[in-house]
């Protein structure tokens, strides 16, 4: 029986594991997942400091002419006394003495030689960079699950950490079936087709940030499929295409099924691909997707991206969605839950004309698609809908509608 799409999600959810932790430098970190919470281990800022180049002075003094002979520069010690009547030029990041109750910008006051005129009006700790404003030491800054980007690098530098622990990095093997494919780096028989699954797997796995091997298509026999399944079982996760319906020569479920595989997902309720397989050999998951490349394009946008943010620990694993309208009225069959692959915007959703299982081009249009229920024969222009990005990464810490 097929799973329904949600379902399917929800099993990845649950019964997909976390892959293990490693420790890298943190300048190799980018795009990896965080496994444990990071504390400040100080304040940041470390101290109170200038937040621009001016004079430091008491408000007692506001509207008054005072004298300036002191500097403090960033670096420095903020070991000078500040007495009534006077003023202290400070810079940028330069640490504040406590008995100052605020900065006044250059521009904002006028000099005479030695002698400062200050503004009628100074406000408590204008201009002040509070210690601890930032981050305050004991806080966590950095959560478990949480994908780490230039940024975030940034603050781990900012508490002097040199190493982050992170998960490991995901390996995917991808291989196609079928004695009609053939690479597309060959010359091909009229009878032949180019395998243009298996290359748009391996880059869009390696644009997720995984590392990945090819595996050059396998003939359709049961001894070839096992020996390349064999071959690929050290991997996080077996990616193929085609074999997987009900022709004399789709072996792949039965290939992986001789060598162990649990099957966790037979068919998905679903249009286009519902003859796709999810299970596992051991530690290693397994996706069997349709040979239609459009067909196993949407399987792999809407479960392998969801399988691999599992297995990395991140914990927006869920897919978000944008609530968007219709461009234009879109007519559809009905009767099944399907996937309409359409380019958005920025205000709406506008359905790609044509969209076939078989097809290439579409694919490299769409910016994201729409899951749609069986009783849905016309989407109307103007009508709310629910988009999942492709072109870009939307997800969730929690479970939310998808379906328009």
């Amino acid at each position: 029986m097929a799973v329904s799409i949600l379902d399917t999600l929800d099993i990845i959810a649950t019964q997909i594991p976390t892959l293990s932790t490693e420790i890298i430098p943190i300048e190799e970190s980018v795009g990896r997942i965080v496994t444990q919470d990071y504390l400040a281990s100080f304040d940041l800022p470390r101290f109170d400091n200038s937040a621009m180049d001016g004079y430091a002075v008491k408000r007692a003094d506001a509207g008054k002419e005072v004298s300036c002979q002191e500097v403090i520069y960033a670096g420095d010690t903020a070991n000078i006394e500040l007495k009534k009547g006077m003023a202290i030029k400070i810079m940028t990041g330069a640490p504040v003495p406590q008995e100052i109750d605020a900065i006044v910008p250059i521009e904002n006051v006028t000099q005479t030689g030695e002698k400062i005129q200050l503004p009628d009006e100074i406000q408590a700790n204008a201009f002040i960079r509070i210690a601890g404003e930032d981050i305050k030491a004991g806080t966590v800054y950095l959560h478990q699950g949480e994908s780490i980007n230039a940024y975030t690098i940034a603050s781990l530098a900012s508490q002097g950490v040199t190493h982050v622990s992170v998960t490991k990095k995901i390996k995917v093997a991808v291989f196609g079936t079928g004695d009609e494919l053939r690479p597309h780096f060959e010359k091909i028989e009229a009878h032949q087709l180019y395998n243009s699954n298996s290359p748009m797997f391996l880059a869009r796995s390696k644009e997720l940030g995984c590392d990945v091997s090819f595996i050059h298509s396998v003939a359709d026999n049961i001894d070839a499929l096992e020996s390349a399944i064999a071959s690929t079982l050290g991997v996080d996760i077996i990616i193929t295409s085609g074999g997987v319906s009900v022709g004399d020569k789709d072996f792949t479920t039965q290939a992986f099924s001789n060598l162990g595989m649990e099957i966790l997902i037979n068919k998905i309720d679903i249009k286009p691909g519902r003859p796709t397989v999810i299970g596992h050999i051991g530690k290693t998951i397994v996706v069997n997707l349709p040979g239609n490349p459009l067909a196993a394009m949407v399987n792999y946008e809407l479960f392998v991206r969801a399988i691999i943010r599992k297995l990395s620990g991140n914990k927006q694993k869920y897919h978000h969605s944008i609530q968007t309208v219709m461009e234009a009225d879109y007519k559809v069959r009905g009767g099944k839950y399907a996937v309409i692959l359409g380019k958005y915007t920025g205000r709406s959703f506008s359905a790609l004309s044509t969209q076939m299982p078989g097809m290439v081009s579409p694919m490299q249009e769409a910016d994201g698609c729409i899951l749609i229920t069986p009783e849905t024969t016309l989407l109307s222009r103007g009508q709310a809908v629910n988009m999942i990005a492709i072109r870009w990464e939307m997800y969730s810490d929690k479970k939310e509608g998808l379906l328009s």
